[in-house]
């Protein structure tokens, strides 16, 4: 069962990840439409264990919500990870089950998780990353008027190829001309 509600959305709720939860992640990080835009190796779950671990890393599991006040109905979806956010400028990570993505969850996931960086930590940018192959993980970013600040170039080994990695930021003076 996810854990307690953050917040909700129109559509999604963002739950606290729970060690029960580590076998969906496990699942997903093994799925490769997953893990390759991410370019996160295999992790067994005493692994997944250990890296959910971090407490500096903000972790959210993103569910579909049935009508039942108990949550039986409770459905993960995806994952958004604020990483870094008490010691430097944070980071999002985010990724959805490949079944449901380019029906908008995503990007109200990550919107929602926005919002909590610019609330709970004094910081004047969020960061991001993604891969220049990944459109949609980029698209998604530049939807929220994230801008490209930097291009590591063949930063990574994916799918049997070096890929650039693309680094976007976030104003918090630019989130809110957005939001109000």
């Amino acid at each position: 069962m996810p854990g307690a509600r953050i917040t909700e959305g129109e559509r999604i709720t963002l739950r606290t990840l729970e060690k029960e939860d580590l076998p969906f992640l496990q699942r997903a990080y093994a799925n490769p439409e997953i893990r390759y835009p991410l370019g996160t190796p295999l992790k067994n779950l005493d692994q997944l264990e250990t890296w959910t671990e971090d407490e500096g890393t903000d972790q959210f599991l993103v569910c579909l919500d049935g009508k039942d006040e108990d949550d039986e109905d409770t459905r993960p979806i995806g994952a958004v990870f604020v990483e870094d956010a008490s010691w430097r400028r944070p980071e999002l990570v985010y990724w959805l089950i490949p079944d449901v993505q380019g029906n908008g969850y995503g990007k109200e996931a990550v919107s929602h998780v926005i919002d909590y960086v610019f609330r709970v930590y004094d910081t004047p940018a969020v960061g991001a990353g993604a891969y220049a192959f990944n459109d949609a993980s980029r698209g998604l970013l530049e939807s929220f008027g994230f801008e490209e600040e930097g291009r590591i170039r063949m930063d990574r080994f994916v799918d049997g190829r070096y890929v650039d990695r693309v680094s976007y930021g976030l104003l918090r003076e630019e989130w809110r001309e957005r939001t109000e």
